[in-house]
């Protein structure tokens, strides 16, 4: 397969195929300002003015950027959705938290939360509805906790390998966190948690068995990183790590999930070695509307950046969720 044919997506009817590593034309990016003045990116496609579907937010996960998914966003963009993406602050080129150029820092989730809130209130204010929030493992984790905390009203909510919970060794959530804690005290919490090579920023080895099983998409990724330096991320930092903990336990207390009235889909995959399968199952049980979509060993993390045929099931599950629970308004 050529270079060009490796990166784009299927052919959709009267529309060319997608280029993974091409902004579109008709997308635009620009950036929001959170209410304390941090300049986000953001990248925003237009939808249908005559007829309009709705409009999609999508926010990705940690150490992420907007330009790893434009083959999802086009593809909604294409079935008449507004769609926009955008960083989070200190990730993507909306600058760093930490010290350094790539460590993924945060002196708290609720900072994020925070961010949401606000932007979700001014894109509600200027898009068509129904609104619908979409987004990717710790991208998931902060939609999920804004909808609890009843910072955000979506009319659906999407949810790809969602960070309810993590992915790590076999100790009780309380005895992570302590853990978590104790390396913050003792050290500077704004270092890396873990190590991902000797040269900062570089990526590892065999990543790619993380997350995904289709080797061109992967390599979408190291393309981006290598004309936009500025998305480089490494690990995350020990208070990054200390408060994932907390907000992971915030969402296990009773009542957190179970009060929810928005409809959720979950796909998550049993062979993620990153976020909690378990956690997000547990999470389907508890949330009133929910559906659960379950992959095994297809399914590495990045379900919406998977092998052809993951990655249809996947997109049209979120299809047929989203016709059923927020159909275009007359």
């Amino acid at each position: 397969m050529g270079e060009a044919a490796a990166r784009r997506g299927g052919q959709e009817g009267d529309h060319p195929p997608i280029d993974r590593r091409a902004i579109p034309a008709h997308a635009r990016e620009t950036v929001w300002r959170s209410a304390d003045g941090h300049a986000v990116r953001r990248i925003d496609w237009p939808g249908d003015t005559k007829r309009p579907r709705g409009s999609i937010l999508f926010l990705p996960g940690r150490g992420d950027h907007y330009e790893k998914y434009l083959e999802a966003l086009e593809e909604w963009h294409r079935a008449g959705w507004r769609v926009t993406a955008s960083d989070w602050r200190g990730q993507g080129a909306s600058g760093r938290l930490g010290r350094d150029d790539v460590t993924g820092h945060i002196e708290d989730f609720a900072h994020w939360v925070d961010d949401l809130a606000h932007f979700w209130a001014r894109w509600t204010a200027e898009t068509p509805g129904p609104h619908v929030l979409a987004a990717h493992s710790m991208g998931g984790h902060l939609a999920m906790r804004a909808v609890v905390e009843r910072r955000v009203a979506p009319d659906a909510l999407v949810l790809s390998a969602p960070m309810i919970g993590m992915n790590g060794p076999p100790l009780p959530l309380p005895a992570l966190h302590a853990i978590a804690k104790t390396m913050t005290r003792i050290g500077d919490p704004a270092r890396q948690a873990w190590k991902w090579s000797e040269k900062p920023g570089a990526l590892p080895a065999t990543r790619n068995m993380l997350l995904t099983h289709d080797d061109d998409r992967y390599e979408d990724e190291v393309w981006w990183r290598g004309h936009r330096p500025e998305l480089v991320m490494g690990p995350a930092s020990w208070r990054w790590l200390e408060r994932a903990y907390a907000s992971w336990r915030g969402l296990e207390e009773s009542g957190a999930l179970e009060t929810v009235e928005t409809p959720v889909l979950i796909l998550s995959t049993s062979a993620d070695k990153l976020v909690s399968h378990a956690a997000n199952v547990r999470a389907a049980r508890r949330l009133p509307r929910a559906r659960l979509v379950e992959f095994g060993s297809e399914a590495r993390h990045e379900i919406l950046r998977e092998a052809d045929p993951v990655r249809a099931q996947a997109m049209q599950a979120i299809a047929a969720f989203l016709d059923e629970v927020a159909p275009a308004r007359e």
